[in-house]
């Protein structure tokens, strides 16, 4: 691809972002301020705590969710953001496990992405973003972005965990 194709590409990308309302939920400080830099597309609601997420989420129409897990009770804040049919980023450090990653994508999360990671988080949601306008999985994409990142860091064989779980998601990616 030639740069100008390529920085096309990256346009039309950022353009599924903007003016989207995003809710972004961590108890630290640096995080929701990370966001907000990586972020200025988007109009971004702020909570560091799970009461203040949890009011947000009951009264206010968000195009998406980005939600830690620890601190701010992700996974109950998940549940809320599903009955509402809001598209969940589930931003860890702390629970950074193959088997969270499983319980976040069975629990109804788009996508799940390790706080290392947080610099591509413009990608991850116009994967989501992405994914919604063609009518395919939210994780369509999660495989090809971090397979090789869950590769160095979990060893060769960190599918074996739930195989099934990851066999299916692969058929989701790769049935085209």
């Amino acid at each position: 691809m030639s740069r100008e194709e390529n920085e096309r590409s990256r346009t039309v990308k950022e353009s599924l972002l903007d003016n989207k309302k995003i809710l972004i939920v961590d108890d630290e400080p640096d995080v929701l301020e990370t966001l907000s830099e990586l972020l200025p597309m988007c109009e971004l609601v702020e909570a560091s705590t799970y009461e203040a997420a949890k009011q947000r989420l009951e009264t206010e129409r968000f195009h998406m969710a980005i939600l830690d897990i620890m601190g701010v009770d992700g996974y109950s804040l998940l549940e809320i953001a599903n009955s509402k049919k809001i598209p969940v980023v589930m931003l860890t450090a702390h629970a950074l496990s193959v088997q969270d990653t499983v319980k976040s994508f069975k629990n109804g999360a788009a996508s799940y992405v390790p706080k290392e990671k947080i610099t591509e988080i413009v990608t991850f949601l116009n994967d989501i973003l992405e994914a919604r306008e063609n009518g395919k999985s939210h994780a369509w994409r999660w495989l090809d972005r971090l397979g090789s990142y869950y590769d160095k860091k979990f060893g060769s064989d960190w599918k074996k965990h739930d195989k099934e779980f990851w066999e299916k998601l692969h058929r989701i990616q790769y049935w085209r």
